[in-house]
């Protein structure tokens, strides 16, 4: 399901479809593509109830094998092992919200980025969601994100409570699934949809319309 959003119109909040009873964790990774008249900045929420999420980061352990890596990532996977992992990740139900917006011309990536995590941070909280972990970029980005939540909650209902912090990716399994999603979507529109067609029933996509 696919809605589109604008940026004066942050005091709206769409219905979405059903999410999973309510969660108190996310956990957001991104990819994204700069292109001059185009572009697209894509950020991903894993959202699992807290019952599945041992589960989760169990299943995403077992993607990783042996691998001498200490985290996965999409970009170094191959087409068979990135089906294999759109499979796992389908399998393990959840529900994961993407913001793709677009465009983001050369150099705006930043800007993109704060616009689709200011939407996320509304749709996620919609779903129960009280915290969301951002895999960490660097110090003066990260700090980047925590203003750019601290505004967005302006936006909540008097009292809400929801909260961000950063952490290493190669720390946190549920990061991978959240990188997996991204790289899903990010395939899509570039042109392929296979990952993203495998995931079609867990994850609920928002266009952001960035102004770039």
């Amino acid at each position: 399901m696919r809605i589109r959003w604008h940026y004066s119109e942050t005091m709206l909040c769409s219905a979405g479809p059903p999410g999973p009873e309510p969660a108190s964790l996310a956990f957001a990774d991104e990819s994204f593509m700069e292109l001059a008249g185009g572009g697209f900045y894509v950020l991903a929420a894993a959202v699992f109830a807290p019952v599945d999420q041992g589960a989760a980061r169990a299943a995403m352990l077992g993607l990783r094998g042996t691998r001498d890596t200490r985290k996965l990532h999409w970009n170094e996977m191959d087409i068979r092992q990135r089906v294999s992992a759109a499979r796992e990740v389908a399998a393990l139900g959840g529900l994961h919200v993407v913001t793709v917006g677009a465009p983001v011309p050369n150099t705006r990536q930043e800007r993109a980025r704060a616009m689709c995590l200011e939407r996320l941070v509304t749709e996620l909280h919609g779903y129960g969601v009280v915290e969301l972990f951002v895999e960490s970029r660097t110090k003066e980005l990260d700090e980047r994100d925590v203003k750019t939540i601290i505004g967005a909650r302006f936006h909540l209902p008097k009292g809400s409570r929801f909260h961000v912090d950063h952490a290493r990716g190669a720390d946190e399994p549920l990061f991978w699934v959240a990188d997996i999603v991204a790289g899903a979507v990010r395939a899509h529109h570039i042109g392929d949809p296979t990952y993203r067609r495998l995931l079609d029933d867990c994850v609920y996509e928002i266009d952001v319309l960035t102004g770039c």
